[in-house]
């Protein structure tokens, strides 16, 4: 098999074109199955000895494998013949299949919340089986945690307007909508942070209501984290002039992404901070 380096449609041995890119080879791979195990390794010492240097080290090299394979995808997105009608499919399969495996990963947060919410003497005994479990002070779901919904709803209004803008050539929308996504991202994420200052309950020690809610919340908070970078790095290409109405998977992709935490975050709200606030009846 024949392989074009400038992108090019690769030839086989029969002699007949296809349209899927064959990428060079890459280092970041290996480099990045290394780093990944070094910070899963630096968080373990971490919590058991105190000891911080391989988390360190790991998390660096980690940050340093995700920006040069980034770089590499953006440099080939913008290579002609590279990326394809059927490899920009292909992408969007991934992104999906992707973000479905997210939805599963949450919903196993959700299932032991419920786990514990309908059947609490499992856990706590048949003469405690109440939930919240006693002397758990919840949060009031219509302080921060409905301020932080609103400005998620809001987000995805932004990010909808920018994509807008991005279909109808409109670069300035698209720019001031991403802009706007941002701040809000980061807005929610300074509020959640007071939010967890001011918890009455703690991650340790406080038993499962409060693992259970540090959990899901916690991780949503990280993928939150993770959008907003997300849809930074798309103002920076949307300000460099990297997306057209044609080809912007990129911009898509985040904004998806966007979409899915923020679907996620209703059902922490309604099925966390608001429905399980109060004692539910149990057997």
């Amino acid at each position: 098999m024949i392989s074009d380096s400038h992108g090019a449609p690769t030839i086989t041995s029969s002699g007949l074109k296809q349209p899927y890119h064959l990428v060079d080879p890459s280092p970041w791979p290996i480099i990045g199955a290394f780093t990944g195990a070094s910070t899963l390794a630096g968080i373990v010492l971490a919590a058991h000895y105190g000891n911080y240097w391989l988390f360190a080290i790991g998390l660096i090299g980690t940050l340093g494998v995700m920006f040069g394979w980034w770089r590499d995808v953006l440099k080939e997105s913008a290579t002609p013949g590279m990326h394809s009608m059927v490899v920009r499919i292909g992408l969007r399969y991934g992104m999906i299949m992707f973000i479905a495996s997210e939805v599963m990963f949450f919903v196993g947060f959700f299932w032991a919340f419920f786990h514990y919410a309908l059947f609490p003497e499992h856990v706590l005994g048949a003469e405690h089986a109440v939930w919240p479990p006693q002397g758990v002070k919840t949060f009031d779901p219509w302080s921060l945690p409905f301020l932080n919904t609103m400005i998620l709803l809001l987000s995805g209004t932004t990010v909808t307007w920018a994509h807008h803008g991005l279909l109808h050539g409109d670069r300035k929308a698209l720019v001031r909508g991403l802009l706007f996504t941002v701040l809000l991202g980061l807005s929610f994420t300074c509020l959640q942070a007071v939010e967890y200052a001011e918890a009455p309950f703690k991650f340790y020690g406080g038993g499962v209501y409060p693992s259970t809610f540090f959990l899901a919340t916690g991780f949503h908070g990280f993928h939150v984290i993770i959008g907003t970078l997300f849809l930074l790095v798309c103002l920076w290409r949307a300000n460099r002039g990297d997306f057209t109405p044609e080809r912007h998977f990129g911009f898509e992709a985040a904004a998806w992404y966007w979409h899915f935490v923020d679907v996620v975050w209703l059902f922490l709200f309604v099925c966390i901070y608001w429905w399980g606030a109060g004692e539910i009846a149990t057997h």
